[in-house]
């Protein structure tokens, strides 16, 4: 008897809330540490992005206007699917990272990353509506005046997903980019995008409206341009860009001023603090009579 087939798959991309096919129809070939295929990924084009964009641009006044509750409970709800898919996942992060799924020690390794990266969903949920308090307050003034400040969401960020960590470390990226209400285009890991891809297909299923994140795989600095010099969205994290792609995205990002969060060594099974969720908020500051007039509810 022949040895059975085995059918290798082709992933689309997650725009939308939709699984589009690339407009360029492309494909590539994934493959493990050692060369062996494992999927196809699409190759994104600028066409992709542009439309990524709208999407999230779409989705922004919806997730940004949802209570911090809901937000906190909706990522509660991706954690436990991701509970339910975990074999899944171990599996495919073990073949990114160059792990055996055949040797008990190395797939415990790929285990213990999407174990981590489970957990780091769940710590992000629950500083949805914390956030706020630690950044946020009551500013002293000289006057008969409230002076309040609050965090609000900078918008459509684009995120470029780290090299070295598919899961952990992508997870890590976008976590906390859509906790605090911004709306994320994930730029896929370029050798190692199935772990992103599985993630889409978990987030179409989950409470997430449509648009919130979108995932595109493909050439990191062919995805990465566009949305760099694109004037519609307000942020870029560099983290999986090299030295020399982080440079010109940068200059490109200027154009608009978008915030920029520059790479740098990150190591992701560390406490991650708050530095991810404060890198895209905005802070806005209210004046506020107080005393008699403060019953007008005029703010300024």
């Amino acid at each position: 008897m022949s040895d059975r087939l085995t059918v290798l798959k082709t992933y689309k991309l997650y725009v939308g809330g939709k699984f589009p096919r690339s407009e360029s129809g492309r494909v590539y070939e994934v493959t493990d540490s050692k060369g062996a295929w494992l999927a196809n990924a699409p190759l994104s084009s600028r066409k992709d992005a542009r439309d990524a964009v709208v999407a999230a641009r779409k989705a922004f006044g919806g997730w940004s206007g949802a209570t911090a509750y809901n937000r906190g409970q909706i990522l509660y709800r991706i954690a436990e699917m991701l509970e339910g898919r975990r074999e899944q996942f171990v599996r495919e992060v073990a073949e990114a990272e160059g792990h055996s799924p055949a040797k008990k020690a190395e797939l415990a390794k790929a285990a213990a990353q999407v174990d981590a990266a489970i957990d780091r969903w769940v710590w992000y949920a629950g500083w949805t509506d914390k956030i706020a308090q630690v950044v946020g307050g009551a500013n002293p003034v000289a006057g008969p005046y409230f002076n309040l400040s609050t965090p609000e969401p900078t918008g459509v960020v684009t995120v470029l997903a780290p090299r070295d960590s598919s899961f952990l470390g992508l997870v890590s990226v976008l976590a906390p980019v859509i906790a605090t209400g911004n709306t994320a285009i994930v730029v896929a890991s370029e050798k190692s995008p199935l772990p992103a891809l599985s993630l889409g297909e978990v987030l179409a299923t989950s409470d997430l409206p449509g648009g919130v994140v979108n995932v595109l795989s493909g050439r990191t600095a062919e995805i990465a341009a566009p949305l760099a010099a694109h004037q519609d969205v307000n942020a870029i994290d560099l983290t999986g860009a090299d030295d020399a792609l982080a440079k010109e995205l940068e200059i490109a990002a200027a154009e608009n001023l978008k915030r920029v969060l520059r790479p740098q060594p990150v190591d992701y099974a560390a406490d991650p603090g708050i530095r991810r969720m404060t890198a895209f908020l905005e802070t806005k500051t209210v004046w506020h009579p107080t005393g008699a007039l403060g019953t007008s509810g005029a703010s300024y």
